[in-house]
């Protein structure tokens, strides 16, 4: 199967010592440890550094030491991210500083919406946004394991407006989305990953065909609420910048013709947005597996 496995690399334990270290050492120290634990991933991680090694060697045609270089650049940059986002959840004083580019048209949001962002960046910061906005996010976890850490890191966020909805098998997550947009909260998820048995569609990306899942966007049709493709990219240590695109609304057609054409649209729209953020910020592209690799047959979308 060449499609994303479901599962992502590190643990509570993981949280809790960059927690300990943020609250006693400052942000500055943990950074520094990122030094160490880049190191030991690009020596143990041998599938991720090739995987990401191809992105910039074979993708945006780099040669192999600045491909090198770049891997090494965007371990530490992804490390910095994840220890930011812990930062600015658990309320840990810090002096971050943001622009926010389409803000008004979250604003428009008054009857909820769905954010669809990627993994690039730092999305998750949207949360101070929409403190702003005094609106509640429902972030959606795709990672089972991501159970315990849903639990420890709900007890140390102070940001009471974010809520944690878990993808289950027994698909009861749906429910839990329903009731947050009918109260008129925003939903927020990721749209590039695929796991296996989702329906997908090939689009054309960073000049090769790459399949991405319909679900999100047929998740905003289903519920007919707006979407908005958002992304909060790290520009210096303590700087991001927010965007956010105008408000789209995608019809749910009972004719499952003109439905999959909607939805195969609106994910080449989405991808759009995707290639100008990787465009102009390379180095943080967080897909660590073979992301334009053929998925297996049944998960495609009837072309």
């Amino acid at each position: 199967m060449s499609s994303w496995k479901g599962k992502t690399r590190g643990g509570v334990l993981g949280y809790k010592i960059f927690i300990w270290t943020l609250k006693n050492a400052g942000i500055y120290f943990a950074y520094f440890l990122l030094y160490f634990v880049v190191t030991y991933f690009i020596l143990a991680s041998s599938t991720a550094f090739k995987s990401i090694f191809n992105f910039y060697h074979r993708t945006l045609k780099r040669n192999r030491l600045l491909s090198f270089i770049s891997v090494y650049r965007n371990y530490t940059i992804f490390g910095q991210i994840l220890i930011d986002k812990i930062a600015m959840l658990s309320g840990i004083p810090q002096s971050f500083t943001f622009d926010f580019e389409g803000e008004e048209y979250l604003r428009q949001m008054d009857k909820g919406g769905l954010l669809i962002s990627a993994h690039i960046g730092n999305w998750e910061i949207a949360g101070q946004l929409l403190n702003r906005l005094e609106k509640r996010i429902n972030i959606i976890l795709f990672d089972a394991e991501h159970e315990q850490i849903k639990g420890y890191l709900s007890d140390v966020f102070v940001n009471r407006n974010i809520h944690f909805i878990i993808i289950r098998e027994d698909f009861s997550h749906l429910q839990e989305i329903k009731e947050a947009l009918l109260r008129g909260e925003i939903v927020a998820m990721h749209g590039d990953r695929f796991i296996e048995g989702n329906k997908t569609t090939a689009v054309n990306f960073l000049g090769n065909p790459a399949h991405f899942p319909v679900g999100p966007v047929n998740m905003a049709a289903h519920f007919n609420v707006p979407v908005s493709y958002v992304f909060a990219m790290k520009e210096s240590r303590k700087h991001y910048h927010f965007y956010a695109t105008p408000l789209k609304t995608i019809a749910f057609s009972g004719n499952l013709k003109i439905r999959d054409e909607t939805l195969k649209a609106a994910v080449r729209e989405y991808v759009i947005e995707i290639e100008k953020m990787v465009t102009k910020y390379p180095l943080q592209w967080f897909n660590y597996y073979d992301f334009w690799k053929t998925p297996e047959p049944s998960t495609k979308l009837t072309e």
